[in-house]
């Protein structure tokens, strides 16, 4: 198979996109483009970011992480997004979403693995409906091998749930051991805020 450079920046693009807040190696890239060669690969990602940086009509950028790269917005973004967060939304939160910010709200700073390892389902669509919403935001990055992104609640999130602070939301046993135990919490937390879920 011949691929046109143009072709291979779109199919990039695409599992950047498809990829979120986890992002891209070059080693996966290299096995979903086998034709292509590690440094290939890296002078094209190079003029990607270049190109996004430089195009005043985009608001997406290329980042760097550990061995791969990673698409996500603009810093300018971020006053637009606050503004898009407080719009009312008619859509209610998905099941997904709701298990996902209610673990964020008691667990944070957590990463998009502990979430997963509590759910026991992936984790990135929620994630990414969370963050459009304004109700998480990225608050710093785990020890360790991969700096995995950490999670944690906005001001937006107590807003919508009428809190003051975190101290106000239901209590979760301390003995709770087990992961359907949890699940069982965050089920409550839902029935607590049933209505204004319902409004997000």
């Amino acid at each position: 198979m011949n691929l046109k450079p143009a072709k291979i920046r779109s199919i990039i693009e695409g599992l950047l996109y498809l990829t979120g807040e986890e992002g891209l190696t070059l080693d996966q890239i290299g096995k979903v483009l086998p034709e292509c060669t590690g440094q290939e690969i890296t002078n094209l990602v190079e003029q990607m970011r270049k190109d996004y940086e430089e195009n005043d009509e985009s608001g997406l950028m290329i980042v760097d992480q550990p061995n791969g790269f990673r698409l996500t917005t603009k810093p300018f973004m971020a006053d637009y997004a606050e503004k898009f967060a407080v719009i009312p939304k008619t859509a209610p939160l998905s099941q997904a979403a709701l298990e996902t910010v209610a673990i964020i709200a008691y667990k944070q700073p957590v990463s998009r693995i502990a979430i997963e390892e509590i759910r026991g389902v992936k984790s990135e669509r929620a994630l990414q409906t969370l963050m459009v919403k304004g109700l998480i935001k990225e608050v710093g990055r785990a020890e360790g091998s991969g700096r995995a992104i950490l999670y944690g609640i906005t001001p937006v999130f107590l807003d919508y749930f009428g809190l003051h602070d975190l101290s106000e939301l239901p209590p979760l046993s301390e003995m709770m051991k087990h992961q359907n135990e949890q699940m069982d919490a965050y089920d409550l937390f839902y029935d607590h805020y049933k209505e204004t879920i319902n409004d997000l």
